[in-house]
């Protein structure tokens, strides 16, 4: 009796394991990077995909709220692409525990970016200072690679937004503060980002009008709920965050 392809490939490379997930809305996350600003010639966007422990209580070994898992630079055109080549398999991602590689449970995951994009030419060079300093210290135990990220992640390009953070999940709060932001700011000055702890609103910073140009920022500040972030990573819309999927809302 002949076998098909198929069974033939399960019987030689025996039962497939799980991927990890990272993308969950194909639509929603394309959406996202559409909206995205354009790149200046010297510009990237950096991300990176975290392993919370506060998506994971139960789970001891991951010590830090954001273990960095990986991290990249891409431009708009490779956003989705690099975003999808995460997803290998389940035990991929791993941390160290008791002298032990522990796996990385999916629901640990979260994709972050920095919507304001970062400068190479001035991590270029910050790092080859870094690099020249770490080098004559005599310190062996650096990672260039690493130490180039590092300096890509504070390296501020152009600021297009800065971003506001409410820790609310309450619905009936949630309505009363958008109410409240949009007594102050014009639709097309902001960006509503739902989240599995809240939401974000995301300042459009040059479609502000010069009449509040002064006030708005103290006015929505001291909503008691706002965490001023200002040009921190964001969760990327249509990717998972610890098994919830955020999203903008866009007019």
């Amino acid at each position: 009796m002949s076998l098909d392809t198929h069974t033939l490939l399960n019987l030689i490379c025996g039962e497939m394991k799980n991927n990890y997930t990272i993308i969950t809305d194909d639509t929603e996350l394309k959406k996202f990077i559409k909206w995205l600003p354009e790149l200046k010639e010297n510009e990237t966007y950096y991300c990176c995909l975290f392993a919370r422990s506060k998506y994971c209580k139960d789970i001891k070994h991951i010590k830090s709220d954001k273990a960095q898992l990986k991290r990249f630079t891409s431009s708009k055109g490779r956003l989705f692409h690099k975003i999808k080549q995460l997803e290998c398999e389940i035990g991929s991602y791993t941390q160290r525990a008791s002298g032990n590689n522990i796996d990385i449970p999916q629901e640990a995951l979260a994709m972050y970016i920095t919507i304001n994009p970062r400068d190479m030419f001035k991590a270029t060079s910050e790092g080859a200072k870094k690099l020249m300093d770490l080098a004559l210290s005599g310190n062996s135990g650096f990672n260039p690679h690493q130490e180039i990220l590092s300096e890509i992640q504070k390296a501020k390009g152009t600021k297009y937004f800065i971003d506001l953070d409410f820790d609310v999940r309450d619905e009936f709060r949630k309505k009363c503060i958008l109410k409240e932001i949009s007594s102050i700011l014009l639709p097309n000055e902001y960006t509503i980002l739902d989240t599995r702890g809240g939401f974000h609103i995301l300042i459009h910073l040059k479609n502000i009008r010069e009449s509040i140009s002064k006030i708005w920022y103290k006015q929505i500040t001291s909503i008691p709920e706002c965490d001023i972030c200002g040009d921190n990573m964001i969760p990327i819309p249509g990717t998972y965050q610890g098994g919830f999927t955020p999203k903008i809302y866009l007019i």
